[in-house]
């Protein structure tokens, strides 16, 4: 089991070369090695239909629906040590995460990295690349064993607008707008104003995944994309969306790419562009 597994992590460090290739997993190393799989919790973080429609064995599905706006609406400590336990995952549960699009699973995993879970892992491509690699069906849903979790919140995972308000002043962390162009501009309307944060540097979310495969972008591409977007990843940063879940997938690719400090303004675009005071700037195209 030990050798399988380190064969699985070799591999995907010589294939990815990313600077935190172990937040990745390989679907088409785990069809090679069967075995590795067992050693994670497997989220399956599309819709339920596509889940019971068939799902990687062994995954259990996880409502990200639910996740997205309880996460946004409360942080109640003890209604998210049950929610986590009873996926059976706590802080020292291995777990992947998949979907079909890539934001769901990167919310999920930005989820259960701030309430602490040490190991956790995107499934590189989702659901296209695990079809891709050929790997078995199921429609079996696996038997659950709740936890009586323990969770360690990494609040500086997290950040507010009130904190947004404050590196506005002090400019040394870098503000990252990842939705569209469009958004961004403020031609897309998305809330009462319309615009981007002043100072934010701009990167669709989507430029980092290559649209056929689904998967990561290889680092060298992803090293240029950041660095012509203006992006440092020695620096600070913090990422924002619309809801979060952009921002999260984001706040991966940094953090795969060797970043080490990096936040998500969780409420992003649907809080700053509501409030009558934030500060907004109209970018030109």
């Amino acid at each position: 089991m030990l050798v399988t597994l380190a064969m699985l992590i070799c591999a995907q460090a010589e294939s990815g070369t990313y600077p935190r290739a172990n937040l990745l997993l390989e679907p088409a190393e785990w069809v090679k090695n069967p075995e590795a799989a067992k050693r994670f919790r497997i989220l399956d973080a599309r819709k339920r239909e596509q889940y019971k429609a068939g799902h990687v064995p062994g995954a259990i599905w996880v409502d990200h629906d639910t996740w997205s706006k309880k996460f946004r609406d409360e942080l109640s400590h003890e209604d998210w040590r049950k929610r986590v336990g009873g996926l059976g995952i706590d802080i020292d549960t291995p777990v992947v995460i998949y979907d079909d699009n890539g934001t769901s699973a990167a919310r999920i995993w930005w989820i259960l990295r701030y309430w602490g879970v040490k190991d956790a892992r995107l499934m590189n491509g989702g659901w296209t690349a695990w079809q891709a690699a050929k790997g078995k069906v199921s429609k079996e849903e696996p038997e659950i064993h709740a936890k009586n979790a323990t969770l360690a919140p990494q609040v500086t995972r997290l950040a507010s607008k009130s904190q947004i308000l404050e590196i506005l002043k002090e400019k040394k962390t870098q503000i990252m707008d990842v939705r569209s162009k469009g958004e961004f501009c403020g031609e897309d309307k998305k809330a009462k104003r319309n615009g981007a944060i002043p100072s934010a540097l701009h990167l669709d979310w989507k430029e980092a995944i290559d649209p056929k495969t689904k998967r990561l972008k290889p680092a060298s591409e992803l090293k240029k994309l950041l660095a012509d977007a203006g992006i440092d990843l020695d620096r600070p940063a913090v990422t924002y969306c619309q809801s979060g879940g952009r921002a999260a997938m984001m706040a991966f690719t940094l953090e795969l790419m060797g970043a080490k400090d990096v936040r998500n303004y969780y409420r992003s675009w649907s809080e700053w562009g509501n409030d009558p005071d934030t500060p907004i700037v109209v970018p030109k195209k």
